[in-house]
């Protein structure tokens, strides 16, 4: 099932941890996957591929063979770096299995979290989906940078349907 043009739901439902409920998600919780899908990832898909269009397409194709060269509106070649999920919604069983906070909004399918490439990589796609928000009028919930101990990455991106917070950090663990 496609959720944009970019993004499938098993794109944003995928987890290594195996789970008697299968991690499927909520007629509700999908409508929150396609919220961020249509109205934020596809936009920060498409700025940064502007905004960087021969940054990292290499790096890129290694962690995804579907990275490639297409033609931007223009006719102009621009690189297609795909922004990767490393997790999406979550159910209730795989949420605690990886030890995700108990109010987490991957619960909910309001939240992903977006391999980066490095720091520098994480600064810019924050700083693009700040901008969205600031030229849409939109609000998020959550927008974490984190890094693990084994020094990597990564973007963590929420949006409600209502009350965001437009809580922004960096967190290194």
């Amino acid at each position: 099932m496609n959720l944009s043009e970019h993004y499938t739901l098993g794109e944003v439902t995928k987890t290594s941890v195996k789970t008697a409920d299968g991690n499927i998600p909520s007629h509700v919780a999908i409508e929150n996957l396609k919220n961020l899908c249509e109205n934020w990832l596809e936009d920060l898909r498409y700025s940064y591929n502007t905004l960087y269009p021969s940054s990292h397409l290499e790096r890129s194709r290694e962690i995804s063979p579907c990275a490639s060269l297409s033609r931007d509106d223009n006719g102009g070649a621009r690189d297609d770096n795909p922004i990767i999920i490393s997790s999406g919604y979550r159910s209730p069983e795989v949420n605690k299995a990886v030890g995700g906070a108990p109010t987490s909004n991957h619960l909910t399918g309001c939240a992903v979290d977006i391999r980066c490439e490095g720091f520098e990589q994480a600064l810019r796609y924050a700083n693009i989906l700040m901008d969205i928000a600031d030229g849409t009028k939109r609000d998020y919930d959550e927008l974490f940078i984190e890094r693990n101990k084994q020094g990597r990455y990564w973007i963590h991106f929420a949006v409600r349907p209502k009350d965001n917070r437009r809580r922004t950090s960096f967190i290194i663990s």
